[in-house]
């Protein structure tokens, strides 16, 4: 079984990769039939001779290889025909801009594993960047915070070797009594939480968020439940809201009054309700100045992320009054900060963090026979053509929607 380490092609440049050096060596010192090869690349923040110095080939080439793996969407013209592959898509939501990718794949007879589908038994993601969205996102929401009312500066998080380096420049902040609100509990919710708690800031419970001053900055992380009810009043679980999310409605606003920042760490599902709406942005009681959209929805539960910011300018300005961008330094905007790539901008904790799962949930499955099918049902493409599970890609691909 030989796995090669592609070089990330996509531009603007993608440092990560799946597999650091130490992650290779854990694959051939457990699976004595696994080979790797590393594609050179002079942008992967692994440089080739640490690859070398850990035992592991380096090559201008991995055409020979089975099983390829990569981050990014792969360009069209450099897609090896009757390979596998592994990276992320971006297909499965039907995203119009990647239709041409998956044509290619198909026309290439390509196996297309796709790491935002490689799942347990359970439909849980076996692996993420999550948690560095939301160590990173929270970094920004704050860089963000001091260049929207002009306190501070921080230095961009891309400019910062880890994740430590990073809370000890949030530990130098001397930040006013400011209420910072984070939604959402799962990776990135609680990788934002990991920098709150890490760079020292009180909690707070929603009922003290809601009702109490302090004279230090606070934060409060609230869930599902805490920015939506049923419409009919009743008190239900979690699981009930998941499984029926058009019989709620939010109830976000009542954050909106008392909130400096917001962070959004939360994943949004098909039919939930928005957090807040263009109408509700534009109410007197919205307070909200700066929002660091983590979870960069476009067009969706958070009004004001009406595009995503890249690395080199993450933050554009939101006019609720006319709903268009604006200058973020203008009184009445919202400043946004949306990067639809931040574990990019820590690509060496990001890229540790990602290996070691893969290490851990799938690269044994290539050798077990795939016996809890991690395989199979991450698979998208075999023989030129969608797998049944993947079928409702098929419009999508003709052009037809």
């Amino acid at each position: 079984m030989h796995f090669g380490i592609i070089r990330e092609r996509k531009n603007p440049p993608d440092r990560r990769v799946v597999l650091s050096p130490q992650a290779c060596q854990k694959v051939v010192e457990n699976h004595k039939q696994a080979q790797i090869t590393v594609e050179s690349s002079p942008v992967r923040v692994f440089t080739d001779e640490e690859y070398q110095k850990a035992g592991i080939a380096v090559a201008s080439t991995v055409a020979g290889c089975d099983i390829l793996l990569g981050v990014k969407e792969v360009p069209v013209e450099a897609l090896i025909p009757n390979k596998k592959y592994f990276f992320f898509s971006h297909t499965i939501k039907k995203q119009p801009y990647n239709r041409k990718l998956l044509r290619a794949v198909l026309e290439n007879n390509i196996e297309l594993y796709d790491h935002e589908v490689i799942t347990n038994t359970k439909g849980i993601r076996l692996v993420a960047f999550g948690r560095y969205a939301g160590i990173v996102g929270a970094y920004n929401g704050f860089r963000a915070y001091g260049l929207k009312t002009n306190l501070f500066q921080l230095p961009k998080a891309e400019d910062i070797a880890h994740q430590q380096a990073l809370i000890a420049e949030l530990k130098k902040l001397q930040l006013p009594q400011i209420k910072i609100l984070l939604t959402g509990k799962g990776r990135v919710g609680n990788g934002a939480r990991e920098m709150l708690v890490g760079m020292g800031l009180k909690e707070t419970t929603v009922k003290e968020y809601l009702e109490e001053t302090f004279e230090v900055p606070v934060f409060c992380q609230i869930d599902v439940l805490d920015y939506n009810l049923r419409k009919d009043g009743l008190v239900k679980d979690e699981t009930d809201f998941f499984k029926n999310p058009s019989e709620y409605e939010s109830n976000f606003m009542r954050f909106a009054p008392v909130t400096d920042l917001y962070m959004a760490g939360h994943f949004y599902g098909n039919g939930a309700p928005y957090l807040f709406t263009k109408e509700d942005a534009k109410q007197p009681q919205f307070k909200i100045k700066v929002v660091a959209d983590i979870s960069c929805d476009v067009d969706g539960p958070v009004a004001s992320t009406i595009r995503s910011s890249t690395i080199a300018e993450p933050l554009y300005g939101y006019d609720p009054q006319t709903e268009s961008e604006v200058d973020y330094r203008l009184p009445e905007a919202i400043a946004v900060m949306a990067v639809d790539n931040l574990p990019a901008e820590l690509p060496r904790d990001s890229s540790e963090g990602f290996g070691q799962a893969f290490v851990d949930s799938v690269i044994p499955a290539f050798f077990n026979e795939d016996a809890d099918g991690i395989l199979e049902r991450a698979l998208m493409t075999k023989n030129g053509k969608l797998t049944p599970r993947y079928s409702y890609l098929q419009d999508y691909i003709d052009g037809k929607e």
